[in-house]
């Protein structure tokens, strides 16, 4: 019997460009402390380590640097403007709905793997339109382990049934996961990362998803 490819997909800046409404959570923390706005220019450059490391980040380049034990507050600060807000200016990148249902009839097997909180990726998903496409979805918590550690994609992987399997994504961390996992990346340009996606080494970089098939069928993957 030939299993079908596991397709684990990144969410932030590869299915949905989150990036406005969390530039709206990460304002309210610099609010908070007195602190000048970012803007999305520079936010896009935090997205992809997780509510902690895109505050840290903020406040170092607003010029106040916090400690850990600092963060904590803020974190709550983000989330409950995050929840109110989170589909606001959310949108899915142009061809994702279309693509993930396409792989679906091809007979791929679908899962997101992220670092944005479990709880925020569960609400997120539905207000996008594409949670029922998904067989497993592992955000931040559900493990005590997150990307770029490869037992949350061996895991996530193995809640769908194990085979052969790829990483999905838009980030130096999502490469960092594959790697690890010693699976084939796939990255899309136009993600969140600072350094160019096509200079990150992936097997295929993509300037968008109608593209996706075509790659997955040559990587043997589809």
């Amino acid at each position: 019997m030939i299993i079908s490819p596991a397709l684990i997909f990144d969410l932030d800046g590869t299915l949905a460009d989150t990036a406005p409404d969390l530039l709206g959570a990460t304002n309210a923390v610099l609010a908070a402390r007195g602190l000048a706005r970012t803007d999305l220019d520079h936010l896009r450059h935090m997205v992809g380590f997780g509510a902690k490391a895109l505050i840290s980040q903020a406040m170092e380049a607003a010029g106040q640097p916090v400690t850990d034990p600092e963060i904590p507050p803020l974190i709550e600060i983000f989330l409950a403007h995050y929840r109110e807000h989170i589909a606001e200016g959310t949108r899915l990148f142009a061809g994702v709905g279309e693509t993930l249902d396409s792989l679906k009839r091809r007979g791929a097997r679908l899962g997101v793997l992220t670092n944005k909180p479990q709880e925020l990726t569960d609400l997120l998903l539905p207000r996008l339109g594409i949670a029922d496409m998904f067989e497993e979805v592992y955000g931040a918590g559900r493990k005590p382990y997150t990307k770029p550690d490869p037992r949350i994609f061996h895991d996530v992987v193995g809640d769908m049934g194990g085979g052969p399997a790829a990483m999905i994504g838009d980030s130096v961390t999502d490469l960092n996961t594959a790697r690890a996992a010693q699976v084939r990346c796939i990255l899309f340009s136009h993600g969140y990362t600072p350094v160019p996606a096509a200079s990150l080494g992936a097997d295929l970089v993509l300037d968008d998803f109608a593209s996706l098939p075509g790659a997955l069928k040559d990587l043997e993957l589809l």
